[in-house]
């Protein structure tokens, strides 16, 4: 399977959108420039007023293209620029689609430690998602899906061990091209959550058996080298088989002498 980890991240040229084609940030110079008399008020910059050493520039700054003058514009832009750059960076599709649960008819459906989930075909066709990308199987407990935070990196991602401490982990690493669009036909598509006895619940991935009877709630993340791409809805409320009490054997009455 390639490796979806693998990707170089690509820098992200802003100048031209933020200075003009022709526009680059050089650098600050400041210095004692007094306001003409007919504009002298208090200013937010102090009595001096700074200003941004740019080069040659066809565009507009966003700053005056929203009424600030030209000092305060250019004293914005680099936190303009930050907040910019982690809107690109912190965004997540959200993919309309519910994990479901497979047919009522499957034998094994829901068992003290697994259950059966419908493969999600065709959900994962969208332009920002790429072949390469890991599509997980998130598994949590139903309260703590609340407070579930998508890792950034791989090496961050939770393991079944932990699950105690998260109340979720990842599971299940598949690719796209593993859920494909078209039908399945006679071939039974679906996935066995907590099937894999053999793998150690601190590797990650591991598909080990669910940890008790739930309630348990599911959905899919998709991660690129770059963090976190999309994700689908959460499933609705799923509780294991639990066990049968052991019957209780009732002994007659000895006869009356």
């Amino acid at each position: 399977m390639p490796n979806p980890w693998g990707q170089q991240i690509q820098p992200l040229n802003l100048s031209n959108q933020l200075f003009g084609r022709r526009g680059h940030w050089e650098g600050w110079s400041c210095q004692k420039q007094p306001p003409p008399a007919q504009h002298r008020q208090p200013s937010l910059w102090g009595s001096g007023r700074c200003r941004q050493t740019l080069g040659q520039t066809n565009g507009r700054t966003p700053g005056l293209a929203m009424g600030l003058s030209g000092g305060q514009s250019l004293l914005l832009m680099p936190l303009w620029l930050l907040l910019s750059c982690l809107q690109l960076g912190t965004s997540l599709e959200r993919i309309g689609y519910v994990p479901q649960l497979s047919s009522a008819t499957l034998a094994g459906r829901l068992t003290q430690s697994t259950l059966t989930l419908e493969q999600p075909r065709g959900q994962f066709s969208h332009l920002n998602i790429s072949d390469f990308d890991a599509i997980w199987l998130v598994v949590a407990h139903s309260k703590a899906s609340q407070n579930f935070t998508a890792p950034q990196r791989v090496e961050d991602t939770p393991v079944p061990a932990s699950f105690s401490q998260r109340g979720y982990y990842l599971t299940l690493m598949a690719n796209r091209a593993l859920y494909p669009g078209d039908r399945p036909g006679k071939q039974l598509r679906v996935l066995r959550v907590g099937n894999d006895t053999r793998c150690s619940p601190r590797t990650r991935g591991c598909n080990h058996p669910l940890p008790g009877p739930g309630p348990y709630r599911m959905k899919f993340l998709v991660m690129s080298d770059r963090g976190p791409v999309a994700e689908t809805e959460w499933s609705s409320e799923t509780r294991l088989q639990q066990g049968a009490p052991p019957p209780v054997c009732s002994l007659p009455n000895p006869p009356l002498l």
